[in-house]
């Protein structure tokens, strides 16, 4: 049975310190919109308090993410245990993007170690916590992060990784601006 909490507790930090591996929902407001649903590694998240957190996102294809927060703030995330002891847990907020150049750019990338294609930071506001079972969780091993995406960045170069993030990571896949369109 899930449990709530209005914030993220101390237990709740160190078991998001030690999964590998997250997932970012968003979601337009038009209906016809299309749920966002996406995988994050790369030791990429950080919990600043028990209400705010944030992640490094470095260029992909699309930009989801921005786009549904810049109409409507929503997100959520969720972690899963793939060893140990079966558990999920979710975190439900308001979050925004933040871009090179942005006043908290500074403060923010501080805490992570940044990537050639680091493309922005979103920042989240915890407003409800969820824990549950994860019984139906299967086991996996982790057996280290893929190089693909550095490699991928290397041969694009910045003028490159500039011209891509123009052509696939202005708009969402339903049209709607991404927090890079008036840059």
């Amino acid at each position: 049975m899930g449990k709530f909490f209005d914030d993220i507790l101390n237990q709740h930090k160190v078991f998001i310190e030690n999964q590998k591996m997250f997932f970012v929902a968003t979601a337009p407001l038009d209906s016809d919109g299309h749920v966002n649903l996406s995988p994050k590694g790369m030791d990429s998240f950080h919990v600043f308090s028990p209400n705010r957190v944030a992640y490094m996102d470095v260029i992909g294809s699309g930009n989801e993410t921005s786009a549904h927060l810049l109409e409507n703030g929503r997100i959520t995330f969720m972690f899963c245990a793939f060893d140990g002891p079966p558990n999920i847990l979710r975190l439900y907020g308001k979050g925004y993007t933040v871009l090179p150049g942005d006043a908290e750019w500074e403060l923010l990338t501080a805490h992570f170690k940044l990537v050639l294609g680091t493309r922005q930071i979103i920042v989240a506001d915890i407003d409800k916590v969820q824990t549950s079972c994860g019984f139906g969780v299967p086991f996996y091993n982790y057996e280290g992060e893929r190089d693909q995406m550095q490699k991928w960045a290397l041969n694009k170069g910045e003028e490159g990784l500039d011209a891509y993030k123009k052509e696939k990571n202005m708009l969402s896949l339903d049209g709607l601006p991404t927090a890079l369109y008036n840059r």
